[in-house]
């Protein structure tokens, strides 16, 4: 189910032997995202239950959707970059069906990330499934 963008991630993860290469890859990921326009970072796009401060934008045209994000943390910005790869471009109907947390496990990121990070990206990952299943 995962998109092809997320599934280049996988594959060069396969190639990344330790944690501290991964870790960095996906810092590297967010810094090549681009930020998200200051006049959206709002109430209304921040997302609650992470310990950093996170702003998720979603967007759907043409029945597709994608969000656009930002934080205060380079590795939380990372794991942005990360859901987007997974996410954007796909089907609105298709959003709720996606399994992040198994998708997310691929890469093994469950096993390195502290408590309040893997609470952050849950709480994102919410937020993305309540916008789809709301605009669905």
């Amino acid at each position: 189910m995962a998109t092809e963008t997320f599934e280049e991630i996988v594959d060069d993860f396969e190639f990344l032997e330790d944690w501290e290469d991964r870790y960095r890859y996906v810092i590297d990921y967010g810094k090549a995202m681009p930020g998200l326009d200051e006049a959206l970072k709002v109430p209304a796009t921040k997302v609650d239950g992470c310990a950093s401060q996170v702003w998720l934008h979603p967007r759907i045209d043409a029945g597709r959707f994608s969000f656009e994000g930002d934080s205060d943390a380079m590795i939380v910005r990372g794991l942005i970059a990360v859901l987007r790869a997974l996410y954007n471009g796909l089907p609105l109907a298709e959003v709720v069906k996606v399994d992040a947390p198994g998708e997310l496990a691929r890469l093994g990121l469950n096993d390195h990330l502290s408590a309040q990070r893997s609470n952050g990206l849950r709480a994102m990952i919410e937020r993305i499934r309540l916008v789809a299943s709301e605009a669905a």
